[in-house]
């Protein structure tokens, strides 16, 4: 689980996306920025959640948000899925775990009984100052858009 607590700023990071460009999170400073770290592309929840990000995405644009995911597929791999699904926001490839570590989500798991290490569902809603403003340690899928608009709203 992250050691970010909300209020401390949000940790610099650069990466690349599904479209093989480096993005940084210093290039949007003044916006509202919303983090999300997902498993992997094309599961089952991934996608879901994804595409509720999608399906709202106008809303989102209309409050200034930009959206981005992080997850430890490859740049081809994301590339395929924001074509399968029609994803209209970045997907960075974080097969290092460079950004993953500095957030703090890779962790220990469990399914089926079985524990194990992977990446954590988590969303960080960034303010136009670079502030973390809320986590999501876990968020609900199905209804993320309504959580971090709502949030949002809380926060303004």
């Amino acid at each position: 689980m992250t050691d970010l607590t909300e209020g401390s700023k949000a940790p610099a990071f650069t990466g690349v996306d599904q479209n093989g460009d480096k993005v940084s999170l210093a290039q949007f400073k003044g916006k509202k920025v919303v983090l999300y770290f997902y498993p992997q592309d094309n599961t089952p929840t991934c996608t879901e959640q994804a595409c509720n990000l999608r399906d709202n995405f106008a809303a989102l644009q209309k409050e200034g948000i930009i959206v981005i995911g992080v997850s430890p597929d490859e740049v081809a791999k994301h590339k395929k899925f924001e074509t399968k699904f029609t994803l209209p926001f970045t997907l960075l490839a974080d097969t290092e775990r460079t950004i993953i570590d500095k957030y703090g989500v890779w962790g220990a798991k469990k399914m089926y009984g079985k524990e194990y290490l992977g990446l954590l569902r988590t969303t960080f809603l960034i303010d136009e100052k670079g502030i973390i403003k809320k986590i999501f340690l876990k968020p609900r899928s199905k209804q993320h858009t309504e959580e971090i608009l709502n949030a949002f709203e809380e926060i303004d």
